[in-house]
């Protein structure tokens, strides 16, 4: 059972609405107050250019100051506009080099909800809303560097009311001290601070919730193991493989690996793999995501190799995710961590349900968010996605005309040019007997899948983006457990029912799509995990120079 202590606001989710409240008193009802904060202009921050910030695109102030005048900004949300960039060097803010960034995606899904909830229209632009589905439909390739600078800026004057609407005279600024790196920095800087060996007033900004203190301790003792001089690499032949009872002089360094962060806790330099060290040897494994088999072999070698500073790195990377979170979180959730391949359903604040998962594969990947489960759809249609449309199925047609009739699917209308296509309920279904719904502008979902042998694998990122559940059937009884019409034998007889039968849930459940490669369970044994999206590195290349753990993501590539 991992403790994921995840939000209870889908607000709280997001670092750069701390920021910017902090950093303009948007939380503040006072209106004076508020003026007086937006002409305290930060100071330019100078060394923040193209080799130091978190990504090449820049905007200037003559582009700040034309959106300023064409959208009539009042003063007090103009002079913010202007002190937040001036503040990061007119560095974009939610776009990287590449694509929409993981605090823009929140923040979008965050307003989209918030609207869809409170039903406040006053936070819809369309303009910026229609161009916000073109980023999300497709990519930046089609859009203009002009018009996403405007973007950008309209994202930030978004976040601006946003701010006001829903924080104004509900949390006080004193509240919410952060720490934002705006520029590239020295991860051994950060790691001083953080531990506070040489960092004063660490209490300011460091919260206190379970998740995050865990992880901390562990990286006290990680910086204490470098201080020490770290580990040296095995050396071992990837071909071979050692299992109780053999002896070689791999199993030697095995264990005084093991031994330095303090998992072997026996005396043994010997060459032989004895049964002392084979429960180690498992419980290794488990922290690294692997089988736990007990097989000393390539892949747990290569994790045990991994340098301390790429360790410490990642730590560094994922406490910064955590200091997004509150103290307490929702009782009663469900919570999806991606690198982990893992499902936790959580009653009371107690695990009852956890299971293995399909994530989303690289280019389309699974996104971080957050909502509320409200439905259960036994045999459900598969309503196929445009991009898989365009991508997929169109070209498919192409060659041959009979394949819908051979995928059991059919064209119901058209849109854009392109058909819109179902595949109809039955085992044959790509979402199997079940689907769950949490509606969100991602179009995520859970639903089981008729591929079950991927759940065999260790690194589970095959679908579209959704999210393939090993035991739908489990849920859907859990779900529907307080419900008496709806007996195991009902849910069973609904999924293979033939047509699509929608249940809506008495009490929605909070779903979290999580993303930690570096946690501590609830037995006291620290985690990693591999980055299988590129979010450790890209946060690492933008936090750190020279970043140790961008270079151990490329050799393990190549």
């Amino acid at each position: 059972m991992k403790d994921f202590s995840l939000p209870n606001t889908p607000a709280r989710h997001i670092f750069l609405v701390v920021f910017v409240i902090t950093l303009f008193g948007m939380a503040s009802c006072n209106r004076h107050k508020q003026e007086q904060q937006a002409r305290q202009f930060p100071q330019r921050d100078i060394t923040i250019d193209s080799t130091t910030a978190f990504n090449k695109r820049f905007l200037d102030s003559a582009q700040v100051e034309s959106f300023i005048k064409t959208g009539q900004l009042d003063s007090v949300t103009a002079n913010n506009l202007r002190a937040f960039y001036n503040s990061r060097n007119y560095q974009f803010a939610w776009f990287d080099d590449k694509s929409l960034n993981e605090q823009g995606l929140t923040f979008w899904n965050l307003v989209s909800n918030y609207i869809h909830i409170s039903k406040d229209s006053s936070l819809f632009n369309r303009s910026l809303n229609a161009t916000m589905s073109e980023i999300l439909d497709d990519s930046l390739s089609k859009i203009s560097p002009q018009r996403l600078a405007q973007t950008d800026l309209a994202l930030t004057r978004q976040f601006f009311v946003y701010a006001q609407t829903a924080y104004a005279g509900k949390l006080e600024p004193a509240d919410l001290q952060w720490f934002i790196p705006r520029k590239k920095i020295d991860a051994l800087a950060l790691l001083d601070s953080l531990i506070a060996r040489k960092g004063d007033n660490i209490e300011m900004w460091e919260p206190v919730n379970p998740m995050y203190q865990a992880l901390r301790k562990k990286l006290v003792q990680y910086d204490s193991i470098s201080d020490r001089g770290g580990w040296d690499s095995i050396r071992m032949d990837p071909k071979k493989k050692y299992s109780p009872g053999d002896s070689s002089p791999v199993i030697k360094q095995v264990k005084a690996r093991l031994a330095i962060t303090g998992i072997f806790h026996i005396s043994d330099t010997s060459y032989r793999y004895d049964s002392s060290l084979v429960a180690v040897v498992k419980e290794s494994q488990r922290s690294f995501g692997l089988r736990d088999n007990g097989v000393i072999d390539r892949e747990l070698v290569s994790k045990l190799n991994v340098p301390i500073k790429a360790r410490i790195e990642q730590m560094l990377i994922n406490l910064e995710r955590m200091r997004w979170l509150p103290e307490k979180s929702d009782s009663n959730r469900i919570v999806v961590n991606i690198p982990e391949f893992v499902l936790h359903v959580f009653e009371n604040n107690k695990q009852v349900i956890q299971m293995k998962i399909v994530v989303g594969k690289e280019g389309t990947s699974t996104v971080i968010f957050n909502d509320n489960l409200k439905y259960i759809v036994f045999s459900p249609y598969w309503n196929v996605p445009r991009s898989i449309v365009r991508n997929e199925i169109a070209p498919a047609l192409k060659r041959n005309k009979n394949y819908l009739s051979r995928n059991h699917m059919e064209i119901t209308g058209n849109s854009g040019g392109l058909p819109i296509v179902r595949q109809l309920p039955g085992p044959w279904n790509s979402l199997g007997r079940v689907k769950f719904l949490f509606p969100n502008n991602f179009n995520i979902y859970f639903h089981d899948t008729p591929a079950k042998s991927l759940f065999s694998r260790d690194n589970r990122a095959f679908s579209h983006g959704c999210i393939r559940l090993s035991e739908p059937e489990e849920l859907a009884n859990y779900l529907l457990r307080d419900n008496p019409e709806w007996t195991p034998q009902k849910i069973k007889e609904a999924m293979m029912l033939g047509k699509e039968k929608w249940v809506t849930l008495k009490t929605p459940v909070p779903v979290y799509i999580s993303y930690y490669t570096s946690w501590v369970g609830p037995n006291g044994m620290l985690n990693f995990r591999d980055d299988i999206y590129d979010h450790d590195k890209e946060m690492a290349e933008h936090l750190f120079t020279n970043s140790q753990l961008s270079k151990e993501e490329e050799k393990a590539k190549n």
